[in-house]
């Protein structure tokens, strides 16, 4: 591991402390792993499957709680938003490696492979279909993956689905996984992101919530979080 790129245990989940992007993208080159998004959402919440899947992969602070956490450890960390980062591999190794992607609906799956293919002309997809998989599909998708060798697996179906299916995959066929969760959706402008005025006051969450007002169940999650931060119980 690079001396440099320090990790620390919030919650009992490890995650890596990346500085940049660059730093990150250098770091996973040569890797089989899963990169696992790590949110103040998913820090927060108690799974021992999901806990032991991620201290054996590579848990990135995907949001500002996450950040904020690290940095309540004395660690300082950049925010490495899935959402963009993917595109920040396809783009760094868009010549030298191959790319397997799953995830969304038929539609929009065939929107980001043709949008994908555009914007990065050289890119080799061998092989794509959407998300939703039906009872015996999951099992003819990891032969064809095993068929196709991909240097990176991409998986866009949702936390903690994804995650398992991708170490389900892990085991069978060593390699680079991502989980996206609804970032092909965002790709393909099906959803918007929050404003980038949104993006860098680390608020993502409060657009979210206020283009989607059920969601605020599932926000409780952050201000708990940030409880915990407040009162050092991480």
């Amino acid at each position: 591991m690079d001396n440099n790129i320090k990790s620390a245990l919030i919650r009992g989940k490890k995650i890596y402390a990346f500085t940049s992007k660059n730093q990150f993208l250098n770091y996973i080159g040569d890797k089989n792993k899963i990169l696992v998004a790590l949110n103040a959402e998913k820090l927060n919440k108690e799974d021992t499957k999901l806990e032991a899947l991620i201290n054996k992969n590579i848990g990135y602070p995907d949001g500002i709680g996450a950040v904020l956490a690290l940095k309540r450890k004395g660690i300082n960390a950049t925010k490495i938003a899935g959402a963009e980062f993917w595109l920040d591999i396809i783009k760094k190794f868009e010549t030298t490696k191959s790319f397997y992607i799953v995830g969304a609906s038929k539609e929009v799956i065939e929107k980001t492979v043709s949008q994908l293919k555009k914007d990065f002309p050289k890119i080799n997809i061998v092989g794509y279909r959407d998300g939703y998989l039906k009872e015996g599909e999951e099992e003819a998708l990891l032969k064809d993956v095993i068929k196709k060798k991909p240097n990176v697996v991409f998986i866009a179906m949702g936390s903690p689905k994804q995650e398992f299916l991708m170490q389900q995959f892990l085991n069978e066929y060593p390699t680079l996984y991502m989980g996206l969760g609804g970032s092909f959706d965002v790709y393909t402008r099906k959803i918007n992101r929050a404003p980038k005025s949104f993006q860098k006051l680390g608020l993502e969450w409060f657009y979210r919530l206020l283009k989607e007002p059920t969601r605020w169940r599932r926000q409780l999650n952050l201000g708990q979080f940030f409880i915990k931060i407040v009162l050092n119980k991480l």
